[in-house]
């Protein structure tokens, strides 16, 4: 070996010891993604940052939130860590997907996806208002319609529309419908719908928005249903529950708002062409986790890790000092969000149905190497 082969050597060994990522890289062959990208519509089950950049009191950019993230940092996410399409998109090859307001607008920026959804967001617009600023769910639709012209543009007409077809888009909404809305008889709602024709108005509002989005050429979504809002710790210490007994007359709306949902997802299936539409009751998945959660490690599943009063669920989480030292032993984090390790659950049954099935007709594996079951 010569002195030139032997320097050239040293140099590019000193390269990878400073550098051990790009010797991973070398050793790993790089796999492509499963899909080009994942856009992400909800509320804050999904909020990445955006409300961050709005005037509301529902923020989550200080700690404790996101203590136990990739970074340890809030980063906007309701939650102690990750959120469920944070696991996703990890199983699909994909970087954790930019919030909407969070990014410069750069189609670079945006190639792996977006995530436009808002905390306090519903299908309705009005709900959340009481909180402050919000990104309905219209509003959201509209800033995919603006992000879809940025691509055509950019890549031209046909590039753009197969992008799009071939992307994911998880849609979780409509909880504050219930929390911020129904429940709060905002504009005296409860005596104009009784809880089912509440439900219908908002499946089918859902369903029209749906349509929406596969006349933009939106193909393959996940579509969430609701979690059971009655074991969430507000209502519980607001309803005066005794040993963790959630309010079953809220659960019930949830049930019913579910059961709705999956009915318009299948005919939808069947009424747009080369639609590919999964339904996730996520009311099934997170029962399984309070009715088996020794099964699944969680010591402490009707009070939240940070809040304040009974079940943790009067006060919000304001400060460290109001949180519990291991999330992972909690179901929820604080009044309506769930910890980190149940989000994760969650994703591992949409992906897969990992630990119990609640996707149907398939799942999100299924979908993205086109395999129905």
């Amino acid at each position: 070996m010569d002195s030139k082969t032997i320097t050239t050597s040293i140099i590019l060994s000193l390269i990878l010891l400073c550098n051990p990522s790009i010797a991973q890289q070398q050793q790993q062959p790089v796999t492509p993604p499963l899909a080009p990208a994942l856009f992400v519509i909800g509320d804050s089950s999904v909020d990445s940052g955006t409300n961050n950049f709005l005037g509301t009191f529902a923020r989550a950019d200080r700690l404790p939130y996101g203590r136990d993230f990739d970074t340890h940092q809030p980063t906007g996410r309701f939650s102690n860590g990750r959120i469920p399409v944070d696991f996703l998109a990890l199983r699909l090859g994909l970087p954790f997907v930019p919030s909407y307001l969070g990014q410069t607008g750069n189609v670079e920026d945006m190639i792996h996806g977006v995530n436009y959804a808002s905390a306090g967001a519903g299908i309705i617009a009005l709900s959340g208002s009481e909180l402050g600023q919000h990104i309905s769910l219209t509003q959201q639709i509209q800033q995919f319609t603006d992000t879809y012209q940025q691509f055509i543009l950019s890549m031209g007409e046909d590039a753009a529309t197969t992008f799009i077809s071939n992307s994911i888009f998880y849609i979780s909404i409509g909880i504050n419908d219930y929390i911020h809305y129904y429940l709060l008889n905002v504009s005296n709602v409860n005596n104009v719908y009784l809880p089912w024709h509440f439900n219908q108005l908002l499946a089918f509002s859902l369903r029209r928005e749906i349509k929406n989005l596969y006349n933009l050429n939106v193909r393959k979504m996940v579509v969430m249903g609701l979690a059971p809002i009655g074991c969430a710790p507000r209502y519980m210490w607001e309803y005066g529950t005794e040993n963790g007994d959630c309010v079953e007359p809220i659960n019930d709306m949830s049930i019913e708002f579910n059961f709705l949902m999956r009915y318009v997802v299948e005919k939808l299936a069947e009424e747009l062409p080369d639609a590919n539409i999964i339904f996730c009751d996520v009311y099934e998945g997170s029962m399984d986790i309070l009715n088996n959660h020794d099964r699944y490690g969680f010591n402490v599943t009707s009070e939240a890790c940070c809040g304040f009063g009974k079940y943790k669920g009067w006060f919000m989480c304001l400060s460290p000092e109001m949180a519990c030292s291991n999330a992972s032993n909690y179901i929820w984090w604080d009044q309506f969000h769930p910890t980190d390790t149940v989000n994760g659950i969650l994703a591992a049954n949409i992906w897969n149905g990992e630990h119990t099935k609640m996707c149907y007709p398939m799942h999100l594996q299924d979908m993205v190497i086109q395999k129905a079951k």
